[in-house]
C-alpha cells in the first residue's frame, strides 16, 4: 500500500468531500473556470461531444462535470437482447457472483480482495437472487461523462442509502483497500425487470460523493449514519433501457448486479477495458 493510500485511512473523508463540494458548486468566475480548465487540460476532456462545448458557459464546476452530451453522441446497441453499458469509463472488474462456503455471493474486487453482495447492498435477503448471477463494476474517471443510464428497462422498487467511508476508488485504492465498494457511502437502486431483479449501485468516493437520481433529486449528501430505505412500490416509476437513471455530482463508480440465469456478460470485457455508454454489457438469455 502506498503512503498516500495509507494516509486516506486517517483523513476526515466527509469534511474534505464537503469542502470539495463547496468548490464544485461555487459560481465565482475565477474559481469555477480554474477548476474546469485544470481538469479539461489534465485529463483530456473531449468537450466536442458535450451539448455545451464552450467551457466558459458552465456556471459552476459541477455543471461542467455533470454536462449533458449532444444528441447522437452515444447510441444504444441495436440488438434487443443487449443489456447496455451504464456509463462511460472502464471496467474495474466484472464476472460471476460466486457462492462461498456460507452460500453468500462474492464479488471480485481486485487481486486478493472480494466482498459479498449482501455487504454491498446492505441487505442479505435482497442479495440472495444475485448469487450465481453476474456483476460489472465501471469506474468513471474525471474525463468521463458522469451520468449513469439504464442497462435494461426496469420499474423502481426501492433505494437503499448505505452510510460509510469515502475512500478513493482509483485503481491503486481498489487494489489495496479491502472491501472498498462495500465500505464507501453508496446508493443502491433496486429495479424489477422482465428477467427479475436488477441492482445499480452508485458508489461515492473521496472528494466525489454526490449522487442525484432522476426520480428524487439529490440523495447524497446528506451523508448517513444509518441505512435508509425508500419504498417506491406501486408508484409506477419506470426507467427505460438507455434512459438516464442518475448522475454523480463529481464522479465515482457504478456496479450493476444481474440475477442468476438472466444474462451472460459480453465477451472481451476484462479489467481495465475502456467502455462507452450504450455498448453491450451483457446478452439476455
Amino acid at each position: 500500500m502506498s503512503p498516500l493510500t495509507a494516509l486516506t485511512y486517517a483523513l476526515p473523508h466527509r469534511a474534505l468531500t464537503s469542502l470539495a463540494r463547496a468548490l464544485a458548486y461555487s459560481t465565482n468566475p475565477r474559481t469555477k473556470q480554474w477548476l474546469i480548465d485544470t481538469v479539461t487540460r489534465k485529463f483530456g476532456v473531449d468537450l466536442s461531444e458535450a451539448a455545451e462545448p464552450d467551457p466558459a458557459a458552465y456556471p459552476s464546476f459541477n455543471a461542467f462535470f455533470t454536462r449533458a452530451l449532444k444528441p447522437g453522441a452515444r447510441d444504444a446497441d441495436r440488438d434487443p437482447r443487449a443489456l447496455l453499458m451504464p456509463a462511460d469509463g472502464r471496467i474495474s472488474q466484472c464476472g460471476d457472483i460466486v457462492p462461498d462456503a456460507h452460500g453468500d455471493g462474492r464479488i471480485f474486487q481486485a487481486k486478493g480482495q472480494s466482498y459479498t453482495a449482501a455487504e454491498l447492498l446492505g441487505d442479505a435477503a435482497a442479495a440472495a437472487p444475485f448469487v450465481d448471477g453476474v456483476f460489472a463494476t465501471v469506474y468513471l474517471s474525471p474525463r468521463d461523462y458522469h451520468r449513469v443510464h439504464m442497462p435494461w428497462t426496469g420499474t423502481l422498487r426501492e433505494t437503499v442509502h448505505v452510510p460509510g467511508r469515502l475512500f478513493s476508488v482509483g485503481p491503486e485504492a481498489v487494489a489495496a483497500v479491502p472491501r472498498v465498494f462495500a465500505r464507501n457511502e453508496r446508493l443502491v437502486c433496486h429495479f424489477d425487470t422482465d428477467f427479475g431483479p436488477m441492482a445499480s449501485v452508485m458508489v461515492g468516493a473521496l472528494l466525489v460523493s454526490g449522487v442525484e437520481t432522476v426520480w428524487s433529486g439529490v440523495e447524497i449528501p446528506a451523508y448517513g449514519d444509518r441505512i435508509q430505505k425508500k419504498d417506491y412500490r406501486g408508484q409506477g416509476i419506470v426507467v427505460e433501457r438507455f434512459a438516464e437513471m442518475a448522475r454523480f455530482n463529481y464522479g465515482s463508480t457504478v456496479i450493476v448486479l444481474l440475477p442468476r440465469g438472466a444474462a451472460e456478460l459480453a465477451p472481451g470485457l476484462l479489467a481495465e477495458t475502456p467502455v462507452r455508454l450504450g455498448t453491450r454489457l451483457a446478452t439476455r438469455l
